[in-house]
């Protein structure tokens, strides 16, 4: 509420600098929703979050506000939405056409996207806002440790702050000359700056505002596939499949491990069809937050892979970490401040350890139970956790994944209505998933 009324109090021309976790989208999506007479509006993300700002706006906006997601930089004919959400990759495409549609609110998600002056991307930014009168840009980046990141916001909301970068960066950035070239990396005068930017940005921190956030707050992110040809073509052969056994041997036992077989398949493509696009998100994550994230994954491919990319930043444990060395392991994580990535398999990591330096949790692939899933967001959320806990679901769309979460959600409603311990197998679930792709 405080940050829509100061969105209001600036006539939607703010920076919203929450942590992460805090709602940056929702106060954004309440700006739109009060003015129902700015459309269209351009919303600008990284790609790995895109389809969740789709998925957001139906939930708080309703389906009477139309969204469109676009792909590829080649422009094409759009049917009139109120919500245009893009990624900051193709907006040099898309700028032209947008700004013949004569938009009305820009948001920036990840607004330190656009701080490079020469990257394409900030020249379409800057293009397009240039004829837009309501710029919102979020960003949870802490900027007292890069200030350079901001600026290019700063000038989109409040263009007559600072007269020019150079007298920005040699003021709060310790701009200096390295003897190639000039150096804006650092942060000076970080007080002031804090000072100049009230009247522009809102910032709280996620200790200051505690007792107004859930204990564990759940957000399902949807992520493209890489591979959605020969996912579809699987999926296909699982729904012929399922299509000649049902009302026959689908539900019967002797059935089961085939079906079990199949399915597995399906979601080990899914969550490799995803993997870049969550490593994206967990990049992201990192350059906008100092916190440290624990992630879970069941393939060891999946596993694997994180660690190829994030090696020396990141821990693990699955099931080839010899029980012995898991001490050591978490001990790690917990004291190392250089270790801010910890990757788990969930039945070898999601019980039994304690991972409160992080109160971000992501999960890349499911496990087939709600109590398995609660079991493992609870590394994090402990005896000893001073913060409320995110746990984000880094899922492929339109997949077995999005049927799968579904389901849990449904199976852990029953559950905490039903009765407090009650146990779901991985039969009842297997049932479940069957008759969904029956239907």
């Amino acid at each position: 509420m405080q940050g829509v009324a100061f969105l209001e109090h600036r006539n939607g021309k703010a920076i919203i600098g929450d942590d992460m976790g805090l709602g940056k989208t929702v106060q954004a999506l309440a700006y739109i929703h009060q003015h129902p007479e700015k459309v269209p509006v351009v919303v600008i993300a990284p790609s790995a979050v895109k389809y969740n700002w789709q998925n957001e706006a139906k939930k708080w906006l309703g389906k009477n506000r139309r969204t469109e997601v676009l792909e590829g930089k080649k422009p094409y004919q759009l049917d009139d939405p109120d919500i245009i959400i893009l990624n900051y990759d193709i907006a040099g495409g898309w700028v032209e056409y947008l700004a013949s549609l004569n938009p009305k609110i820009l948001v920036l998600d990840e607004c330190h996207a656009i701080m490079n002056n020469t990257a394409l991307r900030t020249k379409a930014v800057k293009l397009l806002a240039k004829r837009i009168p309501h710029v919102i840009p979020l960003s949870g980046t802490p900027i007292i440790n890069r200030p350079k990141e901001i600026y290019n916001a700063i000038k989109l909301v409040e263009p007559h702050l600072f007269p020019s970068f150079m007298a920005f960066a040699n003021r709060y950035c310790a701009a200096h000359h390295n003897g190639w070239g000039w150096n804006y990396d650092g942060a000076s005068n970080i007080e002031e700056l804090y000072e100049k930017l009230q009247g522009v940005m809102i910032r709280r921190k996620k200790t200051d505002v505690l007792t107004e956030l859930p204990d564990k707050q759940r957000t399902f992110l949807p992520l493209s596939i890489s591979n959605e040809k020969e996912y579809r073509k699987a999926e296909n052969n699982f729904i012929g499949w399922v299509t000649e056994r049902k009302g026959k041997a689908a539900a019967e036992k002797a059935s089961n491990a085939e079906a079990l077989s199949q399915i597995a398949a399906l979601r080990f493509l899914a969550a490799k069809g995803a993997v870049s696009g969550a490593i994206a998100w967990i990049k992201d994550f990192f350059d906008t937050t100092p916190h440290k994230l624990v992630v879970f994954a069941v393939h060891k491919e999946i596993i694997e892979t994180l660690m190829q990319e994030f090696g020396a930043m990141a821990v693990k444990i699955d099931g080839s970490v010899a029980a012995k060395s898991r001490t050591e392991i978490v001990q790690e994580f917990q004291d190392n401040p250089s270790i801010r990535l910890f990757v788990g398999n969930i039945k070898a990591a999601g019980v039994g350890i304690t991972l409160t330096a992080a109160h971000n949790v992501a999960f890349l692939e499911l496990p087939w139970t709600p109590g398995e899933l609660d079991q493992a967001e609870d590394r994090c959320h402990r005896i000893g956790q001073k913060n409320a806990v995110n746990v984000w679901y880094l899922l492929p769309k339109n997949t077995i994944e999005e049927k799968m979460a579904e389901l849990i959600d449904e199976k852990r409603k029953v559950i905490t209505a039903v009765l407090d311990g009650v146990q779901l197998d991985e039969t009842s679930m297997l049932s479940a998933l069957i008759s969904t792709y029956a239907e």
